[in-house]
């Protein structure tokens, strides 16, 4: 199914919500425990009482794009989002994995779940929907396969990175030389042959039975890697599922000139989960 184009732009664009003083919008900073370490998160909450449905934000390969736009917008429509950085990437202690991207986003989920963590975040733990841009695109893919509870599941210009294994490893090296100097422990020789050993089994379509009964959004745009997602649309739909929106829009990977539109496109999506 294609979104159709907005009528006006969701009034949490250009309106702030009425200021709760009993339970006021604010910034906590989480530290979520993933493997050995604890990762750095942030979570912009809400204002009011709550619980409040929240959308966690996966970042790409390496991340320079975090859409915290997109959190803050969120949060103004009544949505908790929640932000984190990887096992080795932009500080969190440990040291970067492509396999563990995956593994730390359900650590977050995992952690929002804990009914402490959800009374003290005003998270509805049985509205948690996932985002992912690129990388975390395809981590969103394969997470939400594996979890039927979820809400919902959005991909932005999402990377597989079972396709990008395939590519040569002289460009998967150059690639990686470019997106290294905010990720620990590794190499772009280390990254470029963990993407080709593990190519076989990372592509998002190996998730389709778990996909296919989940609300998703797959957004796309002009950086070559639409046909990836456009495949996943139609493995899921294929396989009987009848919840996946898909849109394209014409702007670059990181959606530097349509960011209203994309913020617009999420929103719209998400109050229609309600």
């Amino acid at each position: 199914m294609a979104v159709p184009a907005a009528a006006r732009p969701p009034a949490a664009l250009h309106t702030d919500p009425p200021r709760d003083v009993a339970h006021p919008a604010r910034m906590e900073v989480l530290h979520v425990p993933s493997g050995d370490v604890a990762i750095n998160g942030v979570a912009y909450l809400a204002a009011g009482k709550g619980p409040h449905p929240t959308l966690v934000i996966a970042h790409g390969w390496p991340g320079n794009e975090k859409n915290l736009d997109l959190a803050q917008a969120v949060r103004r429509a009544g949505w908790n989002a929640v932000t984190f950085n990887y096992r080795g990437s932009w500080g969190s202690p440990g040291a970067f994995q492509f396999a563990q991207v995956p593994q730390d986003l359900t650590a977050v989920v995992a952690y929002l779940r804990r009914p402490a963590v959800a009374d003290r975040l005003g998270v509805d733990s049985k509205r948690i929907v996932l985002a992912g841009h690129s990388m975390g695109g395809w981590a969103t893919a394969i997470t939400a396969a594996k979890d039927p509870a979820l809400a919902g599941a959005i991909t932005i210009s999402l990377a597989d990175l079972g396709l990008i294994g395939g590519a040569p490893r002289g460009q998967l090296i150059a690639q990686a030389a470019m997106n290294s100097e905010t990720l620990a422990g590794t190499s772009p020789e280390m990254m470029a042959d963990e993407l080709i050993s593990g190519a076989a089994a990372n592509r998002a379509a190996a998730g389709v039975a778990g996909l296919k009964a989940l609300p998703m959004l797959v957004l796309t745009s002009d950086d070559g890697l639409a046909p990836g997602s456009a495949s996943l649309v139609s493995a899921i739909q294929a396989a009987g599922g009848a919840r996946v929106t898909a849109a394209h829009v014409a702007t670059d990977h990181s959606w530097s000139d349509a960011r209203l539109r994309l913020e617009t496109l999420v929103i719209d999506w998400l109050e229609g989960l309600k």
